[in-house]
């Protein structure tokens, strides 16, 4: 999929599944060795993890160490180069550090301040990524952090709290979004309105996108109407692998069609069969990984899995949703398929870390 969405573009991109090739066999590696280590010594070690992706995220902000692109700081590099992708190791350290913390035998996560203290981890990575700004990352780790303290039997009343409180700053956002638009304000004052809580005029565009498809059809909305194109023209059996007109011809932008929008190839070329097909691969993937964390009697072996699982479905549902136009255009990666070196490696490091957990249940 990545070498054809990158069939008509530049050398630049038509050589990006030979990177990915090179990525996928170091995933490879990096499954092998987490599936073959024991999980126990990365939770052990959580805290140095944590730390070392703070760290890595603060380097960023340091000149010449960051490389930004398309407007955004997400990557360390030198020279101009791209080399990690700090947010998406901080997710795997910071779901070790509240695996460890709320698996420990003495903690009682009935008590209201652990909740507190998992909420502290997930916000202090969550500002720093927001400054980069990677708005759709910091989402993610919202209801990661959800289902393992879910998970770790913290009362439902709290919690129900928690998604009330989220959904009253979710409409405050959106009103601050919509209400200007509607008022006919000027473009800097309703930038100054968002600027405080991280987002960006594109991030505005896109909403407003999201809520009328005619808001910026040249624009902010191109992408989105040239992926919805792309899906619907599949049809059943798709057009055939290399031949879908909308990735080819370059209507689907050649920034995002290997990555956010990768999705659009597949359902363009091998249609509704084979977008099932990858959806019902993913639904086994994810349901694996809940029955492993549901087996396993170590109590921070089964937050581990829940927060890895739970971060790959958030990845795998917001793409593709935002893919067909259920939810606003967001820089979210498909696991396993979208370009990505430090994503690839993630996600299976994620998988032998789970792997890893499933070969310890004790066999009757």
């Amino acid at each position: 999929s990545v070498f054809s969405a990158g069939l008509s573009g530049s050398e630049q991109l038509s050589s990006f599944y030979e990177k990915q090739l090179l990525w996928a066999g170091f995933g490879i590696l990096l499954f092998l060795i987490f599936a073959l280590s024991d999980y126990s010594f990365l939770l052990r070690s959580a805290w140095i993890f944590y730390v070392i992706g703070l760290f890595l995220l603060i380097l960023l902000f340091v000149p010449k160490l960051g490389v930004k692109m398309y407007g955004a700081t997400r990557w360390l590099g030198l020279g101009g180069s791209r080399l990690i992708q700090p947010s998406e190791l901080m997710k795997i350290a910071m779901i070790l550090a509240i695996a460890f913390m709320l698996g420990k035998p003495t903690v009682n996560s009935a008590r209201i301040r652990y909740v507190v203290y998992t909420i502290i981890l997930m916000i202090i990575p969550a500002i720093l990524i927001l400054m980069e700004p990677d708005l759709g990352t910091a989402i993610v780790l919202l209801p990661v952090v959800f289902a393992m303290v879910f998970s770790s039997g913290t009362p439902i009343k709290p919690l129900l709290k928690l998604i009330v409180l989220g959904i009253l700053l979710l409409s405050f956002l959106l009103a601050l979004v919509l209400v200007p638009e509607r008022l006919n304000w000027d473009d800097a004052t309703k930038e100054r309105l968002i600027k405080p809580f991280g987002l960006k005029m594109y991030h505005r565009n896109r909403i407003m996108v999201f809520f009328d498809n005619e808001a910026d059809p040249l624009g902010s909305g191109w992408s989105k109407r040239q992926s919805q194109i792309a899906v619907g023209s599949g049809q059943l059996w798709g057009k055939g692998y290399g031949k879908g007109t909308q990735n080819i011809l370059g209507f689907l932008p050649k920034t995002v069609a290997p990555t956010d929008f990768i999705f659009s190839v597949i359902a363009e070329e091998s249609g509704f069969a084979g977008s099932a097909t990858v959806l019902a691969l993913f639904a086994i993937l994810i349901w694996r990984g809940m029955m492993t964390a549901t087996k396993t009697a170590d109590k921070s072996a089964r937050l581990l899995c829940v927060g890895l699982i739970a971060m790959l479905f958030c990845h795998i549902f917001v793409n593709i949703s935002m893919t067909i136009g259920l939810l606003p255009t967001t820089g979210i990666p498909l696991p396993l398929i979208s370009y990505g070196g430090t994503f690839m490696t993630g996600v299976m490091s994620t998988l032998g870390i789970i792997q890893s957990i499933h070969m310890r249940i004790p066999r009757i």
